[in-house]
């Protein structure tokens, strides 16, 4: 399983290099933070035990939540996609007995469904790209622990335009963190557009 943990966070770690090369040598953009979702192109959403997602709110909010979709522009013209919070799986449960989080803290497993919508494949590392935050604004990196939410993406996870993947994505937080919103970047983080979703 070390074996297994090591190959992937290499693979991370260098594609995640790649990107970061490729987006300096592109020059300084503007950034910024899309909270706006798509219009009538959600997903079924789901929340499960802990409730992060709030399906309650009204249809037609102009703020991102659980189940809207998102466009997302890459550093690349032809590198764009759309990317759905599908789901969010509070206090999940390790993939085996031996995952488990720290002392202090908790799973949390997202589900994301990225469909390329560029001329270009979308070539990446998805764990790379998102992060959760909580309500003080702490932002917390994903993990390469696997859960019992469901399958994780492939590193990389290579998506044929036109086409998409769905995949969970897992982080660690402290076991009394409130979490308050999801993000999203393309290019394993470095594209200068996010995307953000309020739970």
């Amino acid at each position: 399983m070390s074996v297994r943990i090591s190959t992937r966070r290499t693979a991370a770690v260098l594609l995640g290099a790649c990107l970061l090369a490729a987006a300096t040598a592109c020059g300084p953009d503007k950034s910024s933070v899309s909270t706006s979702p798509k219009a009538a192109d959600s997903a079924p959403a789901a929340s499960a035990s802990g409730g992060s997602g709030d399906q309650g709110k009204a249809a037609g909010s102009s703020t991102a939540k659980l189940g809207d979709t998102i466009g997302l522009k890459g550093t690349e013209k032809s590198n764009t996609a759309d990317v759905t919070l599908v789901k969010v799986v509070d206090n999940a449960e390790g993939a085996d007995e031996f995952t488990k989080p720290a002392d202090g803290k908790r799973f949390v497993s997202v589900q994301f469904r990225i469909k390329a919508t560029g001329s270009a494949a979308y070539a990446d590392a998805p764990a790379n790209s998102a992060k959760v935050l909580d309500d003080k604004g702490q932002g917390y990196s994903s993990s390469l622990d696997e859960t019992k939410a469901g399958p994780e993406f492939p590193v990389p996870a290579n998506i044929a335009p036109g086409e998409s993947a769905l995949g969970f994505i897992t982080f660690e937080v402290p076991s009394d963190a409130k979490l308050d919103k999801i993000q999203f970047a393309m290019d394993s983080g470095f594209a200068q557009q996010t995307g953000q979703w309020k739970l």
